[in-house]
């Protein structure tokens, strides 16, 4: 179309230019031949180029369809290849099918007499069996040691192998509830096995942790919640197994003993992580004796044991479940509300718990006292308080990823500041080992090496770090903690003391602050 228009453009501009040589005011030395004979050149070879052009398209069209029509005729090929080899496939399956039945007829027309030969010595065998069996002669699978010890009441000869077996303490817990039920009185050998549980005047003397102590503790704890799983399990509870008069009065004995002495612990420094008020609330529930004490008084000894893996069952067990959400008030009042997010879950109160403010204002009240005292604070109280708000971060985002809270509340800020903290400790802990002075011994050949200087900050946390194992203490029980008071004040998650925890068998392991798991 523009092509068809050039003419008449040409005319159009031939009549301007003659309207320009009628003024006078301009004096022209070009010619209207000249610029037309040059725009027919123009038009002339837009024109043939323009036939090329459709030239070429009608060549490329044409080579289009004889390459579909082409590919078409390949394509009803291959299809009918296809067909004719399932054809073929099909044939050779329905063979090999018939084939297979009739070689299975004839087998089995082979083994028949075989079978029935066999059944008839299988029955002659059972028969034999049962005849045996009347006349007393059994045979039974032998007893393990730890069976042997509870079918002869041996609480000492206990003690001492859960103790020398502490590496297989996972099989053993397994093991334990089978073993009582070979005894002759399994709550009288459990209650046996709690005669020493106080035997000590102090759990900690001089600093250090009694191991021995400690042991025997978590072999009672671990006895108790055993044998409340074989009653349980025995549901019509058949003469022997029932919880007779004279043990109840004896477990009653034993509790009342044992509530005074936890009067004048210091629950509050236990950090939520408290054995003997976990013992003697498990003792209250093995031994039904709920009504002996109260469900209130109780549930005041549940925040001693918040962070512990078994509270939410225990509490079940003790008949608390609707008691909670007073509990869960008392632990978000004193700044613990990791532990009141990690209830509300347990027991379905999150609507009325909402978990991430919970989470919120606990970082919030940590950062404030970090503040408040930011400036008079000395370089230890300083760090102790940077230590204190990178656990405390931690088991924020640690909580967050447990109860899958990551789209309500973010941990990337979270961890940034984690970052920044440990880059800051990691700093002040170069800037210390480059202060102190390098010791320098002389080797036998006379040369000098240098002692390398190890940091002044233990790895302190009042949290368990962002990834814990699960169960990561002996029996199953996260360390006690005990810790001093602190120059700060009294903390809502006080730092742990960076000692060593020693068990029954000698041997020490790393001090933890345990996690709570539900």
């Amino acid at each position: 179309m523009l092509i068809d228009t050039t003419t008449s453009k040409i005319q159009q501009l031939q009549q301007a230019f003659s309207e320009l040589e009628s003024h006078n005011a301009f004096l022209l030395n070009l010619k209207w031949k000249q610029l037309e004979e040059h725009f027919r050149g123009l038009e002339k070879s837009l024109k043939n180029r323009f036939v090329e052009l459709e030239a070429q398209e009608k060549e490329f069209e044409t080579k289009v369809t004889e390459s579909q029509q082409l590919l078409e005729k390949k394509e009803a090929v291959v299809l009918a290849k296809e067909l004719a080899s399932l054809d073929r496939l099909q044939q050779k399956r329905d063979a090999a099918f018939s084939e297979i039945l009739g070689k299975r007829k004839a087998c089995n027309a082979n083994l028949e007499p075989r079978l029935n030969t066999r059944v008839t010595k299988s029955k002659l065998e059972e028969s034999s069996k049962s005849k045996h069996d009347e006349k007393g002669v059994v045979e039974s699978k032998p007893c393990t040691e730890l069976e042997i010890l509870c079918k002869d009441m041996n609480v000492e000869g206990l003690h001492k192998y859960i103790s020398d077996n502490r590496k297989n303490l996972t099989a053993i817990r397994e093991e334990v509830p089978t073993a009582l039920r070979c005894a002759k009185d399994p709550w009288d050998l459990v209650l046996d096995s709690l005669k020493d549980f106080y035997s000590g005047d102090n759990l900690v003397l001089d600093g250090k942790k009694d191991g021995n102590l400690l042991g025997m503790r978590r072999t009672c704890l671990m006895l108790m919640e055993s044998l409340e799983q074989v009653a349980n399990s025995n549901k019509n509870r058949e003469a022997g197994d029932s919880l007779s008069t004279s043990v109840f009065k004896r477990a009653k004995v034993i509790a009342m003993g044992w509530k005074p002495k936890l009067d004048l612990m210091d629950m509050d420094a236990s950090n939520g992580n408290s054995l003997e008020a976990h013992a003697f609330l498990q003792l209250v529930a093995t031994f039904d004796l709920i009504s002996e004490f109260g469900k209130e008084e109780l549930c005041k000894l549940v925040p001693a044991v918040s962070r512990r893996r078994q509270t939410p069952e225990l509490c079940r067990s003790l008949g608390l479940s609707q008691k909670m959400p007073g509990v869960i008030d008392v632990l978000v009042n004193t700044g613990r509300q990791i532990d009141a997010v990690n209830l509300s879950y347990a027991f379905g109160l999150t609507e009325k718990y909402a978990p991430v403010p919970l989470l919120k204002s606990y970082l919030k009240e940590v950062r404030k006292l970090s503040n408040a005292k930011s400036g008079s604070m000395s370089p230890g109280t300083q760090n102790e308080m940077e230590e204190r708000e990178l656990s405390a971060l931690k088991a924020v985002i640690k909580c967050i990823e447990e109860h899958k809270l990551e789209d309500q509340y973010p941990v990337d800020p979270l961890q940034k500041r984690v970052a920044q903290l440990e880059k800051v400790k990691a700093d002040k802990r170069r800037a210390v080992e480059a202060s102190k002075p390098q010791s320098k011994r002389a080797r036998a050949n006379g040369s000098i090496y240098t002692t390398r200087v190890t940091a002044p900050y233990p790895e302190k946390s009042f949290y368990q770090r962002a990834t814990p194992e699960r169960y990561p203490y002996p029996y199953g029980y996260p360390v006690e903690t005990h810790p001093p008071a602190t120059i700060i004040g009294a903390a809502p998650y006080t730092i742990s003391p960076p000692h060593t925890a020693y068990y029954g068998n000698g041997y020490q392991v790393h001090y933890q602050p345990a996690p709570y798991i539900h």
